[in-house]
Order: structure tokens, then sequence, then C-alpha cells
């Protein structure tokens, strides 16, 4: 997990595990939309989640093309593009996957 706004496509051609920017016919709007929510994220915004053992980790505006980020093969986000002509975009809100219910 992380705390950024990722945009298609995930996957890319080379299937390199990470930073291969896979452009979409889309990727101005993806990055609008993905800005939009970033920039009123007040952690998200300022491109350092801080998350533990990945403190270096930086992403500008709070956003990210997915494969450039890491490559996944047959995500939601892309087959929902591709096959259903459907914008999306994810939103890593957490650095933690499994949070204790206190802190929910």
């Amino acid at each position: 997990g992380s705390v950024v706004a990722s945009y298609p496509y995930d996957d890319s051609p080379t299937h390199k595990p990470t930073g291969v920017y896979s452009k979409s016919a889309d990727d101005e709007v993806f990055k609008y939309l993905a800005k939009a929510y970033a920039s009123h994220h007040p952690i998200m915004r300022t491109g350092k989640p801080n998350c533990p053992g990945e403190e270096g980790e930086t992403f500008q505006d709070g956003i990210t093309n997915g494969a450039q980020w890491y490559d996944v093969e047959g995500g939601m986000q892309d087959y929902n593009y591709v096959w259903a002509n459907c914008f999306e975009i994810t939103l890593e809100l957490s650095c933690c996957k499994y949070p204790p219910t206190s802190e929910l």
C-alpha cells in the first residue's frame, strides 16, 4: 500500500516489474482525474506518503502511472478501460494493508 492516485495502464508491453510508463489513449484525462483527487488529499498531494520501509518513495503531484510504479498484468483498472470503456483510477489510501480495528 501507499498514498497515491494511480491511473492506466497498470500493465506494460514489456512486463518489466517497474519503471515503464504505459500511456493510454486518454492519458491526459486520467492524469487530470488523478490530480483532481490527489490535490485535495492532505497526504497524497505532498507526493511523500512516508510509508514504513519505503520512506524514500515519492510521487510527483501524488499521482502515478500504474505500470511505472509496478506492473500489474490483468488488473481491473485496465480491464474496465479496455473492455467496458470505463475510466477508472485506483486510490491507494494507506500504507498499512491491515490496520488495527481501533484505527479504522
